[in-house]
């Protein structure tokens, strides 16, 4: 079912609108008067640019892959992925620069670089990374796989046997899959699949008097594992697909002379732009995009074998309508993401020691009604360390089945490739309760999963509805309507993670469980927003994006610098993934000048610039990189002593406040604030992960005291602890 949003957007463009262009009175958002000498915050001197930023994120990445604590297959995984971000960097971030240099933009970013500029930064900084990346493969992950006795072998040295296997097999299960392609006047350039590995060959007709080099290419199928396997008797043996393909050319293209092989990778504009306002079914529309997606538009790097010469690269290049900037050669294997497969290896010493995530007390058989606890207080868990099947999956199955509960309302973001949530639901369908939720078909790389999630769940009688015009709903919470006695009640689960089995074992995510009914007006408009036309824009206690989530968070900031000015220590904590928005920046600047101290923990984009004298030198930001992915928003503002703590599925980023929709959770607890205070608490004192922000966007590493903090490594050991 497709709706119509109209309102919503209309409601949250006033607002915006309202909030950059008038001037709001002190008890609203209006900054206190903050004496200093600096008289301009646009200037571009005090960002630093977002696309750098990222590059010294994946910078970071590669750090943990030369990390010798790590165990072996995971620093091979950390090198994997930063392949796996690059190419997104460069199908999103990259190919909207080039779109802004061919549609004549000339907007500056916040650092003063036009988008030219910034495209060749971009380059000169990737390519060392990209030689440190091939060197840490050459050097170390892969001569300490082969101690390991994992083996990429060259077919080339492959026993006589093998190669006769290999032959036999190609002829008979492979060659049929692949489709030569020959380029010439004849032959059309092909539309190379996006991200997808090809062998180019050179070959010669030795009957042709024009001695003309003719040039093929065959795409590697993806149906077909990257990495084969041999029949060894010991250890892991592999050669890959392309080297198989490039020793058979000759049974490829018989009657002709092989005089070179080489592999390239294309990697196109993936930022499918889906027309909302033109399409009658939005879910056609967005499997219309993940088809463009798959194939991409145009063109933005090409990925090269160094042994590559300059008269192929240089007709590639031509016929993908590249430039040289935007060619990238490396002298190990392409596409190191598909060595994630080596991670299925029954190699425990290779990989991050197994862990069991703690179990809830309070939602276990024993611990009696889930409803009944949450009456009591909140619950607070922090994934993985606290079980997300035995609190989030079993909170929903727990009302699924429960016989007074009426209506289950949830939005889903990322449900992953299996899902016990989503069968939970179906389960409560089944059982007739009134189950609504609200599927996000636009999650970017996600929205294949999505669509199947939404139409199995319409097949078992949910209501499902996926589509607000103009924005993503990426609020993450879970309401349950519980008729009880005379009275019908709410119970509400809200988390900064999503409904994603999978990635609760890989990110740290918190949530919280409450039964307060003060939250129930707020809960209930958001729902009526997400699914029908309403109009509410009034909130309690929770803010909401794009209505009221920037609004709010200033007008905390501008409270801390009060407070501050009145001789009450202002103290900011914010931890996110993400931090862009200029204005919310602006404010935090206004902050440090006023005397504030600011203590951010950022994961990834920073484009605050820190210890600026006088404008920022109140501000520090670290950054933590570990075993999972930080994803958690938590925070905390002191506000005179009475400590004002949030959780939020936002970053603070503009497409979070303006074009998306996102929940800012209040948290009222005492034993759950103290839970968050104690979390943040341990991010401060990291000093062996932790990154450091400097001024120039570099970042360097604490050194570690007496007794090191890693705090990923001490919340797992809490586990054991409680």
């Amino acid at each position: 079912m497709n709706q119509t949003f109209g309102s919503f957007v209309v409601m949250a463009t006033k607002k915006n609108s309202a909030i950059r262009n008038k001037k709001l009175k002190p008890s609203d958002t209006t900054a206190p008067a903050i004496h200093t000498s600096f008289a301009d915050l646009n200037d571009e001197e005090l960002y630093l640019n977002r696309e750098l930023s990222w590059i010294e994120f994946n910078r970071r990445v590669l750090d943990e892959a030369e990390d010798v604590t790590h165990p072996l297959l995971e620093r091979m995984k950390f090198l994997a992925i930063f392949s796996t971000n690059l190419d997104e960097f460069f199908m999103i971030r990259a190919a909207g620069l080039q779109e802004q240099i061919y549609s004549g933009v000339t907007e500056l970013s916040s650092d003063g670089m036009t988008p030219i500029e910034q495209l060749k930064e971009i380059r000169s900084r990737l390519l060392p990374l990209y030689k440190r990346q091939s060197a840490i493969w050459r050097k170390d992950i892969e001569p300490a796989l082969e101690r390991e006795g994992i083996h990429i072998h060259h077919f080339a040295d492959l026993t006589a046997d093998e190669k006769v296997e290999f032959e036999r097999d190609f002829v008979d299960n492979i060659m049929p899959v692949l489709t030569p392609l020959a380029l010439d006047p004849g032959h059309p350039f092909p539309r190379l699949l996006n991200r997808s590995l090809t062998v180019a060959f050179v070959l010669y007709d030795d009957t042709d008097d024009t001695e003309d080099m003719k040039v093929a290419v065959v795409q590697l199928p993806t149906a077909l594992p990257r990495l084969v396997k041999l029949n060894r008797s010991s250890g892991h043996h592999y050669v890959l697909f392309e080297d198989i393909i490039r020793a058979h050319a000759g049974i490829l293209f018989p009657g002709l002379r092989l005089q070179e092989s080489h592999i390239f990778r294309v990697t196109r504009d993936a930022d499918v732009e889906i027309a909302e306002d033109e399409a009658n079914d939005l879910m056609a529309a967005v499997a219309e995009g993940i088809r463009q997606r798959r194939w991409g538009t145009d063109a933005v790097r090409m990925e090269i074998g160094s042994d590559m010469p300059k008269r192929l690269t240089a007709f590639f290049t031509k016929a993908l309508e590249l430039e040289a900037t935007d060619v990238y050669s490396v002298d190990i294997p392409l596409n190191l993401q598909d060595f994630f497969v080596l991670m299925q290896l029954d190699k425990r010493k290779l990989k991050d020691a197994p862990f069991n995530s703690r179990q809830l007390s309070e939602f276990t058989t024993e611990g009696g009604d889930i409803f009944d606890v949450l009456k009591e207080g909140d619950v607070f868990v922090h994934h993985p360390f606290d079980s997300f099947t035995n609190s989030v999956v079993r909170f929903i199955e727990h009302a699924a089945d429960d016989p007074n509960v009426l209506a289950i309302k949830i939005t889903l973001y990322r449900a992953g490739g299996r899902s016990s949530v989503i069968d939970a639901l179906k389960r409560a369908a089944s059982n007739g309760k009134n189950v609504t939720a609200f599927v996000e078909l636009k999650a970017r790389f996600d929205e294949e999963n999505n669509i199947a999630w939404a139409r199995s769940l319409e097949q078992s009688g949910v209501h499902v509805v996926y589509g607000v015009m103009g924005l993503k709903v990426h609020c993450k919470v879970c309401l349950v309507i519980r008729k009880e006695g005379k009275n019908v009640l709410t119970y509400a689960h809200v988390s900064t993670g999503n409904y994603n089995l999978t990635t609760s074992r890989l990110y740290t995510d918190v949530g919280v469980f409450t039964g307060r009914q003060e939250f129930e007006r707020d809960f209930v408009h958001l729902f009526n927003l997400l699914t029908g036309y309403s109009k509410h824009a009034s909130w309690q206690h929770i803010g909401v994006a794009p209505l009221n989530l920037r609004e709010k968070i200033l007008a905390l900031i501008y409270r801390e610098i009060e407070h501050q000015q009145a001789g009450r220590e202002g103290h900011i904590i914010a931890k996110m993934n993400a931090l862009i928005d200029q204005k919310i920046i602006e404010a935090l600047y206004m902050a440090s000048m006023a005397g504030v101290k600011i203590e951010l923990i950022v994961r990834g984009v920073c484009t605050l610039r820190p210890g600026i004298p006088g404008v920022s030198d109140n501000i520090t930001v670290r950054s933590i990189l570990d075993r999972f992915l930080e994803h958690s928003r938590i925070f905390s503002f002191r506000n005179g002593g009475e400590e004002a703590l949030f959780i939020s599925s936002a970053d603070w980023m503009p497409r979070n406040m303006d074009r998306r929709v996102e929940l800012l959770f209040p948290i009222f607890d005492k034993r759950v604030s103290k839970r968050l205070r104690d979390i943040l608490s341990a991010y401060l004192m990291d000093d062996v992960k932790a990154g450091i922000l400097q001024s120039d966007g570099t970042y360097t590493r604490r050194k570690p005291g007496a007794v090191p903090h890693r705090v990923q490594a001490d919340l797992l050991a809490s586990i054991k602890r409680r």
